[in-house]
């Protein structure tokens, strides 16, 4: 027997406790996880919930699974772009075509095998042996900052601060068409889409969810923009400008399939990344250069212009 615990984060809340625990233990099938849920091997806060149950960000969910699977989770020596680490923390700027953490038919050459290398297993337990230190995701073609948490005292303060929206997020994305407002507020909740469970969609009972969109630069058919999360919600910046129909370029999934620019994904770079120290107490704000790929798309634009 085995117990694991896990702390839902806003981007998880809002969904079945059972799908919740299918998505931690991708080995075990959903069935399975209703029969432990019904055998009362799993609970909420300390209390047992049903399957429908709807997770709530910083719920505390324990599961105790018997002779479960082993995942061995192994360090890897890939290069990453450490943009600042101390005793408590990592900000790291992701590669865009990497995956944040392991998943099926994926163990290998994510950015958590990176870091259980470079910081020599030194991350945060809270979120359990799948994920090791990741306070927050960025979606797996979406490049730029992360913060990363060593300790489990780091990660509980940079969690809280992202339940508070207190945290400074701004990212740089290319937009389809042209955004006539030099500046414009999206408010729109989001929730998982009603037949598509892997995509999120803007639903009127959904969760709430503000971005600030900030023009930067226009071109023939496509603005340059700055997005500021205000929220957090999963797949936000992506389903808010797909909602005001100006999707991110590359995105095939809220957007337009093909894309004639030879692209891995969405044109969507976090950029700038702000959060009080855990310990020091300071206000900190880092800032990620645009990636090759995205600096290559706006030197097409420009040279058109």
């Amino acid at each position: 027997m085995e117990k694991e615990t896990f702390v839902v984060t806003e981007e998880e809340e809002g969904v079945r406790l059972d799908l919740y625990i299918s998505e931690q233990y991708q080995e075990l099938s959903r069935s399975y996880v209703q029969k432990l849920i019904k055998d009362q091997s799993v609970t909420v806060n300390e209390k047992h919930e049903k399957n429908r149950y709807m997770v709530k960000h910083g719920d505390h969910i324990e599961v105790l699974v018997p002779s479960p699977k082993e995942l061995d989770i192994e360090p890897q020596n890939i290069p990453i772009d450490i943009i600042y680490e101390d005793d408590d923390l990592v900000v790291v700027n992701k590669p865009q075509d990497m995956v944040v953490h392991p998943a099926p038919g994926n163990y290998d050459n994510t950015l958590v095998n990176a870091l259980l290398y470079h910081c020599k297993g030194k991350l945060s337990s809270i979120n359990g042996i799948i994920r090791p230190g990741i306070v927050h995701r960025i979606d797996k073609n979406t490049s730029g900052l992360l913060m990363v948490a060593k300790n489990n005292n780091a990660h509980n303060s940079l969690a809280q601060q992202l339940k508070e929206h207190s945290i400074t997020r701004k990212y740089h994305a290319i937009a389809l068409g042209n955004i006539k407002e030099q500046k414009a507020t999206i408010d729109a909740p989001i929730a998982r889409h009603a037949t598509n469970r892997l995509k999120m969609a803007v639903v009127e009972d959904g969760r709430d969810a503000i971005t600030h969109i900030k023009v930067l630069e226009r071109f023939q058919g496509y603005t340059y923009i700055e997005a500021q999360l205000e929220t957090g919600r999963t797949h936000q910046i992506r389903v808010h400008l797909s909602y005001i129909k100006h999707p991110v370029v590359g995105d095939e999934t809220y957007g337009p399939k093909a894309s004639k620019f030879n692209l891995k994904g969405q044109v969507l770079h976090a950029r700038t990344l702000g959060f009080v120290h855990p310990t020091k107490g300071e206000y900190m704000e880092f800032e990620a250069p645009l990636p090759p790929y995205f600096e290559k798309l706006l030197k097409n634009f420009r040279d058109r212009a």
